[in-house]
């Protein structure tokens, strides 16, 4: 498609596949086919789920919601729903939504989707994006702690809406509504500045883990997996150093997948949950950066 070689992409982002939908496949149908792996993995049926949580950048249409159009898809008649924009860091911050509504004790059972169909939005004549970003959705099932269980501990979230200018796409929303104009000067894609925001997210994801890790005097031994988001092998690498992890501590799986945006870090804890990497009561730390800019760090004691 351009000018750039397999080498020159590993070399920069540690990316060497990744996956496309299908002609006519959409964010919901992603979300719907990880909610359905979720609910069966839980042994329970879609009209027991309370709220959907939808994280995505890439929703099927501004209305209905992708939340909806899941709820539909799966079944889940007695849940509402909504999505949340937060970018790269939508899962976690979905989550974190997630928490309080189980917290406060109105919900029991609340699905959170990340979900994301990139390559929807992405100009494949732009070398600095195009190489970096896939499709993918993972779905976790959010409920109260039984007696003893500590679940989801705590979380830090962080936004920087000076940061906006960096990661962005600039037309299709209400400043800049679809027209022929917008169409031809290729405004409906992702623009970025990718070395201000290579620099914001090295910062910015390694001292929210940090600051995660002080804040409950902990260290990087005490972690059984850390699971950064999926956007550049180095920033990730920057986030380990700074905490002074091992390999074996870091979910690792760019080089499958790329940067599918609020699906990285749920199908990172689906890979681990099946291949037995996390096991009850083991300790895990979740951060991400992305566009707003947004970020943050959630910890919380694998139970299941």
């Amino acid at each position: 498609m351009l000018d750039t070689s397999d080498q020159w992409i590993l070399e920069r982002t540690g990316i060497s596949e990744r996956h496309f939908v299908e002609k006519g496949q959409a964010t919901s149908d992603l979300g719907a086919a990880a909610a359905k792996k979720a609910l069966e993995k839980r042994g329970i049926d879609a009209a027991e789920i309370d709220l959907i949580i939808v994280a995505t950048v890439t929703p099927d249409m501004f209305f209905p919601s992708s939340a909806c159009l899941i709820q539909a898809k799966i079944g889940a008649r007695n849940a509402w729903g909504f999505d949340l924009s937060g970018a790269c860091s939508g899962f976690i911050y979905a989550l974190a939504t997630a928490t309080q509504f189980i917290a406060g004790g109105t919900h029991k059972k609340i699905l959170v989707v990340g979900a994301d169909v990139m390559t929807s939005i992405i100009d494949f004549q732009d070398r600095a994006t195009c190489v970096l970003f896939g499709d993918g959705a993972g779905a976790v099932l959010v409920e109260p702690a039984e007696e003893g269980e500590d679940g989801i501990i705590d979380f830090i979230l962080r936004s920087d809406g000076d940061g906006g200018r960096f990661l962005y796409m600039p037309a299709g929303g209400s400043l800049n509504p679809s027209s022929v104009e917008t169409i031809k000067k290729r405004m409906h894609y992702v623009h970025q500045d990718g070395k201000n925001v290579f620099k914001f997210a090295v910062r910015g994801m390694a001292d929210v883990s940090q600051e995660m890790l002080d804040r409950h005097k902990l260290t990087g031994k005490d972690l059984k997996l850390y699971v950064p988001h999926q956007a550049n092998l180095r920033i990730i690498r920057a986030a380990v150093e700074r905490m002074e992890l091992n390999e074996s501590q870091v979910a690792v799986n760019i080089d499958r997948y790329a940067n599918t945006t609020a699906g990285t870090i749920p199908i990172c804890l689906s890979e681990a949950h099946e291949t037995k990497r996390l096991v009850p009561k083991d300790l895990v730390l979740l951060s991400s950066f992305g566009a707003g800019f947004t970020w943050g760090s959630l910890l919380l004691r694998w139970e299941i």
